[in-house]
């Protein structure tokens, strides 16, 4: 079931949510609406489920306007951030009411329903919890409960906002890398919402980085990390160092390093990620003078921050390893020179 977002616009009071949103959901896709909160990812997530209405532009399924079509009758399987489970209910009858509501007309018989339900707690590994209720579950068993909820009506698009946002960090790994080999199996076509751009670079077939209501850039995790295409997607996604430096002759420099600069203005903004940048105790004329002032362990990498005459201290990246065998310590006159860099008119 592919997906068509046209023009769409939404406001809640002057408060503009969505500004112009175009988009196309491939069939089977994993798509991941990544940015931070207040960007619209949720909201343009419930306009395409039928949770809110745009004030303008349309949402088409496989070619046909779903604008005006009730929830009920989209065919969308929507997963909570909170789970949304009946507390009262087992987790049979949680992963059941989806059939159980449906018209008479439509409804499969009780032995159907079984089969059904039995089928997708088997689906997430699950089955021997039938009989149990929401608060005898870990949070990530709730969730895969929640999930299987979603697609006992056989949706033709499966919608999750933020659905491991609550959870513990390790939990949250282990959920992402389930889901992605759960989608891998079904191949329904899945929007999910993130602030987590971890989560998002991982488990997406492509990413949607989001900003004020607009999206700033579409493409595959690495398209979007490798060529980010505003300053703001390359700041989103990780941590970056600033260095701002004049144009000359189509040329940005840091220290002595030069990188190509756009051709508008003469005045740049060059980012360099902190793994991109080496460091050196020999002092050449195309490296940038510090002192390294903190040390930061963070398991299997090194946060060092150095200080440089002009401009914000520097952060370099190193693995455990490079760390180990270079000795660096705090208060030690170091040279840094960038590797890799991005260069946007400043």
């Amino acid at each position: 079931m592919s997906i068509e977002v046209r023009q769409i616009n939404k406001r809640f009071g002057d408060f503009v949510a969505l500004d112009d949103i175009n988009l196309d959901i491939q069939t089977g896709e994993l798509l991941a609406l990544l940015g931070p909160s207040g960007c619209g990812k949720t909201t343009l997530l419930r306009i395409i489920a039928g949770l809110e209405t745009p004030d303008r532009g349309s949402i088409l399924f496989h070619g046909e306007d779903a604008t005006d079509t009730h929830v009920r009758e989209r065919q969308v399987g929507f997963v909570f951030q909170h789970y949304a489970l009946f507390r009262h209910m087992t987790v049979f009858e949680n992963v059941a009411f989806g059939l159980r509501v449906r018209p008479k007309h439509t409804r499969p018989t009780d032995a159907a329903i079984k089969q059904k339900v039995h089928t997708l707690l088997e689906l997430v590994q699950l089955d021997w919890l039938a009989d149990r209720y929401p608060a005898q579950l870990s949070g990530g068993q709730r969730q895969r409960i929640a999930l299987a909820r979603a697609l006992a009506v056989e949706p033709r698009v499966l919608l999750l906002d933020e659905p491991f946002g609550a959870l513990d960090t390790k939990v949250r790994k282990e959920l992402r890398r389930w889901l992605r080999r759960l989608h891998d199996e079904m191949h329904i076509t899945s929007v999910f919402v993130t602030h987590d751009q971890e989560e998002a670079l991982e488990v997406a077939d492509r990413v949607v980085v989001m900003n004020k209501g607009r999206i700033e850039q579409t493409g595959t995790p690495e398209q979007v990390y490798d060529q980010p295409a505003t300053p703001f997607v390359y700041q989103f996604l990780g941590d970056v160092n600033l260095f701002h430096s004049r144009v000359h002759e189509g040329w940005a420099e840091v220290g002595g390093t030069r990188f190509a600069a756009p051709e508008a203005g003469d005045k740049a903004v060059i980012y360099v990620r902190p793994h991109e940048i080496d460091i050196q105790r020999i002092a050449t004329d195309k490296a940038l003078a510090g002192v390294i002032t903190h040390v930061r362990l963070l398991g299997a990498t090194v946060r060092l921050e150095v200080n440089v005459a002009a401009g914000d201290p520097v952060e370099v990246e190193l693995t455990r390893e490079r760390y180990t065998e270079g000795r660096w310590s705090v208060g030690e006159a170091v040279w840094l020179s960038p590797r890799e860099a991005r260069v946007y008119a400043g």
